[in-house]
């Protein structure tokens, strides 16, 4: 049997506005209160984390991530409203393709066509 990945990815312009890695790395910044602490948790530098958060921040109408400087209080982040609708929106969509497409006739034909 095929297994059916599909993962949708919300473009403006030449940028991925929010897809699944995108949608994962709001998700560890809001689990762990940090953009290090999230891109830890995902395996990835603290700067490509960052390169995500700041292109986020400026491709939608309103900043995602808050983030804070270190300090003596240690810095942090976290998630906008804006954010939060964001990111369950995309989940909502992403769950909505993939039963929509694991229903499809299509899906069928194409499973039939592979080899046992």
């Amino acid at each position: 049997m095929a297994i059916l990945q599909l993962k949708p990815r919300l473009m403006r312009g030449e940028d991925i506005a929010i897809g699944p890695g995108k949608a994962d790395l709001l998700q560890a910044i809001a689990a762990h209160g940090s953009i290090s602490a999230a891109a830890r948790a995902l395996g990835m530098s603290y700067r490509r984390a960052w390169q995500l958060v700041d292109m986020m921040n400026h491709v939608w109408a309103e900043p995602l991530v808050e983030a804070n400087t270190g300090g003596t209080k240690g810095g942090g982040a976290r998630l906008t409203p804006m954010a939060v609708q964001v990111l369950d929106a995309y989940r909502a969509l992403d769950a909505r393709v993939t039963k929509e497409a694991i229903a499809s006739p299509e899906l069928a034909v194409l499973s039939r066509l592979l080899q046992p």
